[in-house]
């Protein structure tokens, strides 16, 4: 039995072990199956990567093929392309199709142009209905941000602009942006009859200047060369301008002369420039100061085709004025308009129309309002600028031997009373004499607080009257604020401030204090003596200034610049702008050729950021160049040249330098 349950054991054991080791084989087995596998795997995904890599070197492959494919296809763009029935016209596809055309309604535009995306729509249904004419006409449109050549060639300014080209000409299209008004248009212009209509605008020739000129009451006359872009630019605008000018009545001529074919017209007129306007009045000649774009021009125009001066029919009008008014009241007395002084009075009003309200009566009671007779003109100020050091009214009497220049002297010289109100409005035409002593305060001349500004105007007559050289003003705190923080007053912590502005732009501030009369005639007298040193807005002064290129502050501008003893190049630039930026390297490499010059300084100043105290360096662009000379520092030399090189400042500092040691070779 033991041998029996022994023998047992040891068959259980060996079937145990037998189990054991087939299923550690299968693990084993199964291990190498899935390492198998792995090893499948990673070979297949190393043969996937090598296929994905292939792919993506075919697309990239193709993709560059594509790529200059395109670029071919931009560079080739005499294919003439549609888009939604408008033709896409190109620099390169533009002449071959417009050759023997007729007609062609052309838009150009730009991208970025909203009222171009806007008008889009409607461009379309216009190309539709075009396209469905008998004979069909041709629709396209020329982006001008692209086809810059087409662009240039008719002169564009904005977007969207239309034009109808007939026969080659382009016939300009200034109504409604609707299919009905384009295509009606447009149809109008293809009938095969169609002719423009004659300009508006006369062209005038010696063999008809004269007389045209003579017989205007008033006549608007260009003179333009046919080489001047902006000539070019004022044409599109003077035409519309003309044709709108001709339908009024009575229609106001407008005219051009070609100065460049007309050399003795333009030489009468002593015109140096294109383009340049006049308005001629019966053969007289006054300059045009308006403005260049078509409704200015007309609205101009038809206040210059009024009368220069306003008929006061009541005493009650003249009263009113010197009551309420702010400036000079201007009234000629005459008997009728047949009187010879009214036709002298009327001259000299038209030359200074834009400077003065005037006014002419033939009423006797205004007349005898204003002590006057027939033939005299009164200029008086408004009571508020009224006083006791001053007379109330001048008078000039007008005879048959008068010229109109002695009236427009009379006019100029009682223009301003003794304390006048300085403002933004009235500052260019009363207020640019110099010197200028100005008296700042919060000035108000309604009820409530005439008298407080009335208070300080009088401190000012009080010294205004021993100083007949100087003009004396009051201007209001407020009108002036920039003023007077350029002048360093604005945070004074006085109720007055004052300021004397001189010539050359100079600029000299009261040092703040109590105000009062003695205190401002101690200051004029200060200036008068030459005692006072002017305020200029100024960076600080470089510590080191010993580079090719020296830097000038507003301190140091008659230091530097204006020194006798050098020829001085100076460079007037913003730092914002890019041109200047542009030609930094240029000057610096300027300034290292001519180091080694003793007597010849290369220099820059931020225009912005400095006072340029002398107008003889005007300053209207960035950058703007000047040499002064060591012998004549007063009338600087303006680099106006277009090569801005080295070479090419070399050759403008050689050519007029006084100090050079020697002449140098160009780099």
């Amino acid at each position: 039995m033991k041998k029996v349950t022994l023998l047992l054991v040891v068959l259980l054991g060996v079937a145990h072990f037998a189990t054991l080791s087939r299923c550690e084989d299968d693990v084993a087995e199964e291990e190498k199956e899935a390492a198998d596998e792995e090893d499948g795997d990673e070979y297949e995904e190393e043969d996937d990567t090598e296929l994905k890599e292939e792919n993506v070197a075919e697309e990239e492959k193709e993709a560059a093929d594509e790529e200059d494919g395109d670029e071919y296809e931009e560079e080739d763009d005499t294919e003439l392309k549609e888009e939604n029935g408008v033709l896409v016209f190109t620099n390169g596809n533009y002449d071959t199709f417009m050759e023997g055309k007729d007609t062609v309604l052309i838009e150009f535009y730009a991208p970025w142009c909203g009222h171009c995306k806007k008008f889009a729509p409607e461009y379309e249904r216009i190309a539709k209905t075009l396209k469905e004419n008998d004979p069909p006409i041709p629709v396209a449109k020329v982006d001008a941000t692209v086809a810059t050549a087409i662009a240039s060639r008719f002169e564009m300014s904005g977007y969207p602009t239309i034009k109808i080209i007939k026969n080659g000409d382009a016939v300009d299209f200034d109504g409604p942006r609707t299919e009905k008004a384009i295509v009606a248009r447009v149809k109008e212009v293809a009938q095969p009859d169609w002719k423009p209509p004659p300009e508006a605008t006369l062209v005038l020739t010696k063999d008809n200047f004269d007389e045209t000129v003579n017989n205007a009451n008033i006549i608007l006359v260009e003179f333009y060369a046919p080489w001047c872009g902006h000539c070019k630019t004022l044409a599109p605008e003077y035409e519309k301008a003309a044709k709108e000018l001709s339908q009024r009545s009575p229609p106001i001529p407008l005219a051009k002369v070609d100065g460049t074919v007309e050399n003795e017209i333009a030489g009468r007129f002593e015109v140096t420039g294109y383009p340049t306007i006049k308005i001629f009045r019966k053969g007289k000649v006054f300059d045009y100061n308006g403005p260049r774009e078509q409704h200015g021009i007309v609205d101009f125009m038809e206040e210059q085709a009024g009368p220069p001066s306003v008929q006061i029919q009541a005493v009650k009008q003249v009263q009113e004025l010197i009551k309420d008014g702010d400036d000079a009241v201007i009234v000629g007395v005459f008997s009728s308009e047949q009187d010879a002084a009214y036709e002298i009075y009327s001259e000299a009003c038209n030359a200074l129309r834009e400077d003065f309200n005037f006014r002419h009566t033939f009423n006797s009671e205004v007349a005898k309002l204003l002590k006057a007779s027939p033939g005299q003109i009164v200029m008086a100020q408004p009571e508020r600028f009224g006083s006791k050091y001053e007379t109330a009214s001048y008078t000039l009497a007008v005879k048959d031997s008068t010229s109109v220049s002695e009236l427009q002297e009379f006019f100029k010289k009682h223009a301003i009373p003794l304390v006048g109100h300085r403002k933004p409005s009235n500052d260019a035409k009363r207020y640019t004499k110099r010197p200028l002593v100005v008296v700042y305060y919060g000035i108000d001349f309604s009820f409530d607080y005439r008298k407080a500004t009335q208070f300080w105007r009088s401190k000012v007559l009080e010294v205004a009257k021993d100083f007949p050289e100087y003009t004396f003003a009051i201007g209001d705190e407020e009108d002036y604020a920039d003023e007077l923080k350029g002048l360093g007053l604005s945070d004074s912590g006085e109720e007055v401030n004052v300021a004397i502005l001189a010539d050359e732009d100079k600029k000299f501030a009261m040092k703040p204090e109590e105000f009062d009369s003695d205190v401002l005639r101690e200051f004029v007298l200060a200036f008068k003596k030459g005692k006072l040193k002017p305020i200029v807005k100024s960076q600080p002064v470089p510590k080191n200034n010993k580079g090719p290129v020296t830097v000038v502050v507003g301190k140091t501008f008659e230091e530097i610049v204006m020194d006798n003893e050098k020829d001085v190049l100076i460079e007037f630039y913003a730092p914002w702008c890019g041109h200047c930026k542009k030609l930094d390297p240029v000057y610096l490499a300027l300034g290292k050729k001519y180091k080694g010059e003793k007597n010849l300084v290369i220099a820059k100043m931020d225009a912005t950021a400095n006072d340029v105290p002398n107008k003889s360096f005007k300053t209207e662009g960035f950058p703007t160049i000047y040499f002064a000379l060591s012998n004549n520092k007063r009338n600087p030399i303006k680099f106006e040249g277009g090569d801005k090189t080295v070479e090419g400042f070399s050759k403008f500092l050689e050519e007029h330098s006084t100090k050079l040691s020697q002449k140098r070779e160009e780099l």
